[in-house]
């Protein structure tokens, strides 16, 4: 097959917030970075990829969970069937154990949470890890009856095993383990007691999300999948001081003598324009969908849309920053993508009048020109852009009038004529595996 290169739809959008906290660090405030040798208010790839993750999910009505709590919510899903409980978190354990190679570890003291994050798609994922489950419920009841045997055998005998395994655990919760001094002896673990290949095929199920952000989970090539969205930190493109908020919670029902205030503390806010810039690697997101073009070009739609209108929601309800993109561009390239960061390391000025729109839309079209002048157009499909400014940005490629336009014009220049996808890539669409022996 000849040589195909990889394409990229970039997306560049200027969008002033008003003063918000919509990402906030470990203290509880703004989150900045230094760029250009000043501070900027920032958002980190994280905060913006989970808001357009939930909003992507929302109009799909398909939710992918990102989740430790695996075996304690499978343990109470079977509960509620009526299993007991000593058997049920067993099973669920035994899902865990057998979920990777090396198995998922978990955490007795975190309730048994996996240590590593499972990434999935929810639709039907406790029915039917429960139906394997109650398909080899005799083999799990009889082993967890062996191994809690043997952990009263071995303490009624003096033995404290180095590392606990699962069925220790549940001996000792069940009151059936002394406290003793640690041996050095290990104790062998339960073995793995489920078709690995069954649950594998589960936690390996895809989303649009999924295809869209990549997944990894150790152990389990299965459930790989290469992210095909590059989501860049967003930050202001001038100085971004943070801005003190001092407030009260009043007391409604005052005590005689009582201040009339309940709580007061002080928050701090940022406020500013903002560049944003993420880029689709359609090549890839073609080879996530196993070659399903039109699919692929669908998920770029809902990316696009998700991009320009979803934005981190911490502290929305006291702040409501819901404000919409000033101007957005996008360019489609072959082989690299290209971010117009550097048109704001030297942080604007404010005009004359007042105000970062007017000279962050000015630095961000000048450096497009720069980057056009630099990069040729031999490599570039498309670009075209809109803006809320009265006149269109040249530099910036053809206006469009509305973010349906603009959708649609970059679509058209990134359409994929044919498909490459990589050797064993699987359909992207979410499926229900059915769990048989």
């Amino acid at each position: 097959m000849p040589y195909q290169p990889a394409r990229f739809l970039d997306l560049h959008v200027l969008q002033h917030a008003p003063a918000s906290l919509m990402n906030r660090g470990e203290h509880n405030e703004p989150k900045t970075l230094v760029v250009g040798s000043v501070q900027r208010a920032a958002l980190s790839p994280q905060s913006q990829k989970r808001a357009q993750r939930t909003d992507i999910e929302d109009w799909l009505s398909e939710r992918a969970v990102r989740t430790r709590m695996l075996p304690p919510r499978l343990s109470g899903h079977l509960t509620h069937q009526g299993w007991p409980k000593d058997l049920a978190d067993f099973a669920a354990q035994q899902v865990a154990r057998c979920a990777t190679s090396e198995g998922l570890k978990t955490s007795a003291r975190a309730g048994h949470r996996t240590e590593a994050m499972v990434y999935t798609a929810e639709q039907h994922l406790l029915d039917d890890l429960a139906q394997i489950c109650t398909d080899h419920q005799e083999q799990l009841a009889l082993a967890l009856h062996n191994s809690t045997q043997k952990a009263a055998a071995d303490t009624d005998a003096g033995e404290h095993p180095a590392e606990e395994d699962d069925a220790s655990i549940l001996a000792a919760s069940a009151g059936r383990r002394r406290e003793t001094a640690p041996a050095t002896a290990k104790r062998p673990s339960t073995p793995r007691l489920l078709p690995a290949k069954q649950i594998g095929a589960i936690l390996a199920r895809r989303t649009a999300c999924i295809d869209l952000f990549g997944r990894m989970l150790a152990g389990h090539d299965e459930s790989h999948v290469t992210g095909a969205v590059h989501l860049a930190w967003a930050f202001t493109t001038h100085v971004g001081d943070l801005q003190p908020d001092f407030f009260t919670a009043v007391e409604d029902w005052p005590a005689d003598g009582d201040p009339g205030s309940a709580h007061l503390d002080t928050a701090l806010l940022t406020s500013g324009v903002f560049y944003r810039y993420a880029t689709v690697n359609l090549t890839q997101l073609t080879e996530n969908t196993g070659g399903d073009l039109a699919h692929a070009q669908r998920l770029a739609e809902l990316f696009m849309e998700a991009f320009l209108l979803s934005l981190p929601q911490a502290k929305r309800t006291s702040t409501a920053p819901h404000t919409l993109p000033d101007t957005a561009a996008y360019v489609v390239r072959d082989r690299r993508p290209v971010s117009y960061a550097p048109a704001f390391e030297q942080p604007v000025e404010a005009a004359a009048a007042g105000g970062f729109l007017a000279p962050s839309r000015q630095a961000l079209a000048d450096y497009a020109a720069l980057a056009t002048r630099m990069t040729g157009t031999r490599h570039r499909t498309g670009h075209g852009h809109l803006t809320l400014h009265p006149e269109p940005l040249a530099a910036l490629g053809p206006h469009h009038p509305s973010y349906d336009e603009f959708i649609a014009a970059a679509l058209t220049d990134a359409a994929l004529t044919t498909s490459t996808p990589a050797a064993g890539a699987t359909s992207p669409r979410t499926r229900r595996t059915k769990a048989t022996a």
